[in-house]
């Protein structure tokens, strides 16, 4: 019994070795490969917004970043060069050195020194105008961000939705109705809700980064302005 049914497997290697056609024919056959580019292509109109917002995005977060992080460049030891000038009485020396101090937290004392002479209450509000001036400016189109990572995730589902709604069109007025016309067509169409996400999360990440860098900053030159009124109460 055992040896003719090593012969027939025997015969069937044979035969198959024989054959590479039908051997080739009967491996199941590869699966093509699919690159992003092709998939992007797939997601249709919805995905040139959603391209837009992504390209907004990254221009918002890399100018800000590096504006603020040029706002916060400033020497540990400005302050003390402040206080020692007037301490002195070299207010122009203070002056002088604020206008060479490329920095929001220069430009909020040096309107405070520029107001040496009226009340007390009032050089702290001027120094607190200054400094709210300036801080909107550090924040400028960062609220941007937050819509954009409301706005792209919302994009990204509506078109997939009109793909789905488009997929199900066809199948009612075809009547042809399979798993492989609905796989075939909500794969691609899933595209523009990944893409959507993606964007939205880069836009929601990027928004409270730099959040985080202006309120360190503002903490920094609140901070300072406390110091500077300090100054020149002792004064």
């Amino acid at each position: 019994m055992i040896a003719p049914f090593l012969l027939q497997i025997t015969t069937a290697a044979a035969d198959s070795a024989a054959d590479p056609t039908a051997a080739a024919a009967a491996a199941p056959a590869a699966q093509p490969e699919l690159s992003v580019i092709d998939l992007i292509l797939q997601g249709g109109w919805i995905m040139l917004p959603i391209g837009l917002l992504s390209l907004l995005s990254i221009y918002i977060i890399i100018e800000r970043y590096i504006t603020i992080r040029k706002a916060a460049a400033l020497p540990d030891s400005f302050m003390s060069q402040i206080r020692n000038l007037m301490v002195k009485g070299d207010l122009q020396g203070a002056k002088m050195l604020c206008a060479q101090t490329a920095s929001p937290l220069a430009r909020m004392i040096e309107k405070g020194i520029r107001r040496i002479g009226i009340p007390l209450k009032d050089i702290e509000t001027s120094v607190e105008n200054v400094g709210k001036v300036e801080i909107a400016r550090l924040e400028k189109n960062i609220s941007v961000l937050g819509i954009v990572a409301g706005i792209a995730p919302m994009l990204g589902f509506v078109g997939t939705i009109v793909g789905v709604i488009k997929i199900f069109y066809a199948i009612s007025t075809t009547g042809d109705f399979g798993i492989a016309q609905i796989s075939g067509g909500l794969y691609t169409k899933m595209v523009t809700s990944a893409a959507g996400l993606i964007v939205g999360i880069i836009a929601h990440v990027g928004y409270h980064g730099l959040t985080l860098m202006v309120e360190r900053l503002v903490f920094r030159m609140e901070n300072s302005a406390i110091e500077f009124m300090d100054i020149l109460q002792d004064n």
